[in-house]
């Protein structure tokens, strides 16, 4: 049974009231007891690893719902089974993230799927080798639009991309990174309605926990962010959701954990084992309702994501309203393991990124988009993780999925998907 710990104190770290939520109930630790391979048998895998190079890991994360594998690796205490330990470090932007992993500020981090792949091809900031270690979640994530345009008539793609082209004004939209998730969620659905996001319309880069406060100024129309920010937005009556990113792309890959290249090849004992507690967390965490009302318990304190526990987990349970009056039962709301499918690091899923970024013209040429995809996505390294934990390792690097504009993807020829699109800021 593992013992509830809390991460290291630091400066900029997670209030007590975090390790005060879980502590109320033994409810998370019975939980956790049940699950297969979480009891501490003679610290078997951690054995299988080797001795960790490096026992205190400084992760980064960005103040999101989906940042709660990392946090939950340190509080549940699956990082000391592994012989590390993990110290949760809050980061004021994806830029920071972006930056701090390169410098060695932080050694690994919650990082957008795209991020990596922008600074190993040297977009939008420093080029550095990286390494995506394994998905933290998919889904879960949602476009708002101000209330403003509700009161237009404006709740739909469709009604959105009219008012667009009428050119009555500039409408304005906010991602959270130029190679984000955000960003190309925001995009495709803009472009599946006809509207170029790069051209008919005005983006700006706002960080997660700012999308809030500046639509309530009128600084943006909409923006793309993860939850709990687009749940704010409505409690505050700020904005509602028009499309949620799972709608967009049923089982979308979104947050990764991310590191250098450079930091894999020194520390290969350590990342693995921080990939094994991480990996334990996301099976926790998806085990049950219980666990996933304890974690967004712990999650909502101010050193973590710093708002209400009924904010996080009403869209956790998949329980989800738009703001305008419709309610739902989201069927693929975020998920952090199922049976090692979330966490796999899918060639093709990386490989979409390269496609949007060529696209979008973040990109001029056509990369090697394969062999872009295996340096970046350690399958090899996963595999070894997953085996020593039991996790089940899809036969195929390779999946299948149909986006909301009818389109299929299966990574099977990168070059004519990224050619496909007749919207695109291609310059050849």
């Amino acid at each position: 049974m593992p013992k509830l710990e809390h991460a290291a104190p630091r400066a900029d770290g997670p209030a007590q009231p975090a390790r005060r939520a879980i502590m109320k109930s033994g409810a998370a630790v019975a939980a956790a007891s049940l699950l297969p391979g979480l009891q501490p048998q003679a610290r078997a895998a951690e054995a299988g690893f080797g001795k960790p190079e490096m026992e205190a890991v400084k992760i980064g994360f960005i103040p999101l719902t989906d940042c709660a594998p990392i946090v939950m690796a340190a509080v549940l205490g699956f990082d000391k089974k592994y012989g590390v330990t993990i110290i949760p470090s809050k980061q004021a932007s994806w830029a920071a993230v972006r930056d701090n992993l390169v410098t060695g500020g932080i050694q690994m981090a919650h990082v957008l799927y795209g991020l990596p792949y922008g600074v190993q091809l040297g977009v939008g900031g420093p080029k550095k080798d990286m390494a995506i270690l394994m998905g933290l979640n998919r889904n879960g994530q949602a476009i708002t639009l101000a209330q403003a345009l509700a009161k237009e008539g404006i709740t739909t793609g469709p009604a959105l991309a009219k008012a667009i082209a009428e050119k009555k004004r500039t409408y304005t939209f906010a991602q959270t990174f130029p190679t984000s998730t955000h960003a190309m969620w925001l995009y495709y659905w803009l472009a599946t309605y006809g509207v170029n996001p790069l051209r008919d319309d005005k983006v700006i880069t706002v960080p997660p926990p700012q999308m809030v406060a500046n639509m309530r100024v009128g600084s943006m129309d909409g923006f793309c962010v993860g939850e709990p920010w687009n749940a704010v937005a409505i409690e505050q009556k700020i904005g509602f959701t028009a499309v949620t990113s799972q709608d967009i792309w049923t089982d979308h890959p979104e947050k990764v954990l991310g590191t250098t290249a450079e930091f894999v090849q020194k520390y290969p004992n350590t990342t693995k084992a921080v990939m094994a507690a991480v990996l334990e967390a996301c099976r926790w965490i998806d085990a049950s309702d219980a666990n996933r009302t304890k974690m967004a318990e712990v999650i909502a304190a101010p050193g973590y994501v710093n708002t209400q526990v009924d904010t996080i987990l009403p869209r956790i349970l998949g329980r989800y309203t738009n703001g305008l009056g419709k309610s739902w039962h989201d069927q693929h709301p975020m998920t952090f393991y199922e049976d090692g499918q979330v966490n796999f690091p899918w060639l093709s899923d990386g490989m979409w990124f390269l496609t949007q970024f060529r696209r979008w013209g973040l990109i001029k040429t056509d990369p090697d988009y394969l062999a872009v995809a295996r340096a970046v996505n350690r399958v090899d390294l996963y595999k070894g993780v997953a085996s020593e934990l039991k996790v089940p390792v899809p036969t195929s690097t390779l999946r299948s999925s149909k986006l909301i504009d009818g389109v299929t993807w299966d990574g099977q020829d990168p070059k004519a998907y990224a050619h496909s699109f007749k919207i695109n800021d291609m310059a050849t």
